[in-house]
């Protein structure tokens, strides 16, 4: 199977297409190879296993308004249906009502960063657990910043917590 050979910058700008396949992308970093992952995979294999995935409902709504004409901006249109359908299928969706009481906790920690990512870090905050992520702007913030190289050792552990619940 061939692997597609991408930076980390242009995983993030792409992660909607590396959603919908199949197809091995390596991420690397001046050069060095970080990590190979099929994202979906990744997703599809926790998610089976009970593993629960979160992002503000604003998130949605978001990656749908700013994500189509980003990617034509950068010559790379893309119909994001399937990938944004699939997400709302598998990440559930928190209501603002329940991360808003956390804005005012979730505002400093961004200051002089993208201070519009709130209700990502609100979120994580509301439910105590960490972020999913590429961005740096998430690391330093008093909560787990987890980037996909790493993720799935969070993920395993999340996975067999789970199972012992369960027992």
């Amino acid at each position: 199977m061939t692997t597609i050979k991408v930076g980390v910058r242009e995983f993030r700008e792409r992660i909607a297409s590396f959603l919908e396949s199949d197809t091995p992308v390596a991420v690397t970093r001046r050069g060095e190879t970080v990590g190979v992952y099929v994202v979906r995979q990744l997703i599809d294999m926790y998610a089976s296993q009970g593993v629960r995935f979160f992002a503000p409902d604003v998130a949605f709504d978001d990656a749908e308004k700013y994500l189509p004409p980003l990617l034509k901006k950068r010559g790379r249109p893309h119909d994001l249906s399937g990938s944004l359908g699939y997400l709302r299928n598998v990440i559930e969706a928190v209501p603002s009502e329940l991360y808003a009481a956390f804005e005012s906790e979730a505002r400093p920690r961004l200051r002089g960063r993208d201070e519009n990512d709130w209700p990502v870090l609100a979120t994580a905050l509301s439910l105590a657990c960490g972020v999913w992520t590429e961005d740096a702007d998430f690391f330093g913030t008093g909560i787990a910043a987890w980037t996909t190289n790493r993720i799935e050792i969070f993920l395993k552990q999340q996975a067999k917590a789970v199972e012992s619940h369960e027992e």
